[in-house]
């Protein structure tokens, strides 16, 4: 019997996680998947690859902010981690956007903070009628003036151009509140909303550089408030939670035996490791060079 035939039910399995810091919800995601997903294929197969695991997943991170912050299987370099941060939080690659040369169609960070409505993405010069949109700013001053309201969001989708391109965001929406604590304390909750996600590839990349854009969402609530926001929980859901069959044997090698052979101390570290800070420093580097060269 193929592995296909396995989904008697045809019903996409709905997952869900917790854990107190990001490595240990992203990693009890990773597995969960692997354990109770489904078996589909997916439209980049190539005749010879297994189907992908896939499920709907719902990740909640309890402490966004707690140590450890990294975990040492996800695939790529903490200087990588880096770069990405600052893409996200900062927009240090929205200058990349130049389909017309080959290049992205879109940033996270330039459709939340930059939001413009077109109905062709082949070309960065194409113009919008409409005015653009700082959606971050909107989301700020609606918290800063209604710390309960449910309206705080920024949606990254365009249904007018983005159907018809080949690389389409994964991410569609990010929503905040904000809720007292029982000392009183204002504490900032965020859920991000994914169409579709690689979760080994790069949903830990994802969570860390998001939870980072909270984290200046809530400094500068605090800001216009004239008090501290501190940090609430991080919930994270995925439509299409998946692992592609294509690298399954890279999965094995990397993030199965790393949590086989490895407790969990051994297989995170800490942001202010001599290590982390070092490769963070590299990764800042590095974009300053690519600043420098123009690139």
């Amino acid at each position: 019997m193929t592995e296909e035939l396995h989904n008697k039910d045809g019903r996409i399995p709905v997952l869900y996680v917790q854990g107190k810091t990001l490595p240990e919800a992203w990693e009890r995601s990773v597995l969960e998947l692997w354990e109770h997903g489904a078996s589909i294929r997916t439209e980049y197969d190539k005749p010879a690859d297994p189907p992908s695991k896939d499920c709907t997943m719902m990740m909640e991170v309890l402490e966004p902010f707690a140590e450890p912050r990294i975990h040492l299987a996800f695939p790529g370099g903490i200087e990588d981690l880096e770069k990405y941060r600052q893409e996200v939080v900062k927009g240090v690659h929205d200058h990349w956007i130049k389909p017309e040369e080959g290049k992205w169609t879109y940033t996270y960070h330039a459709r939340m903070f930059n939001y413009k409505v077109v109905n062709d993405l082949s070309s960065s010069k194409i113009e919008s009628p409409y005015p653009a949109v700082d959606q971050i700013d909107y989301l700020i001053g609606k918290l800063s003036e209604i710390t309960y309201s449910r309206r705080a969001q920024a949606v990254i989708w365009m249904p007018s151009a983005d159907p018809a391109t080949d690389d389409c965001p994964c991410l569609q929406r990010v929503w905040c509140r904000i809720l007292d604590d029982e000392d009183g304390k204002l504490t900032l909750n965020m859920n991000t909303h994914w169409r579709s996600r690689d979760a080994y590839k790069a949903a830990y990349m994802n969570i860390y550089a998001f939870t980072e854009l909270m984290r200046e969402i809530a400094i500068k609530i605090g800001e216009k408030l004239g008090e501290k926001v501190n940090i609430g929980r991080y919930v994270d859901i995925t439509d299409s939670y998946h692992i592609y069959g294509s690298y399954y044997e890279e999965f094995h090698e990397r993030f199965l035996k790393n949590i086989q052979n490895r407790t969990f101390e051994e297989r995170t570290w800490r942001t202010d490791d001599p290590r982390v800070q070092a490769a963070i420093m590299y990764g800042k580097q590095q974009l300053e060079l690519e600043e420098k060269d123009g690139k």
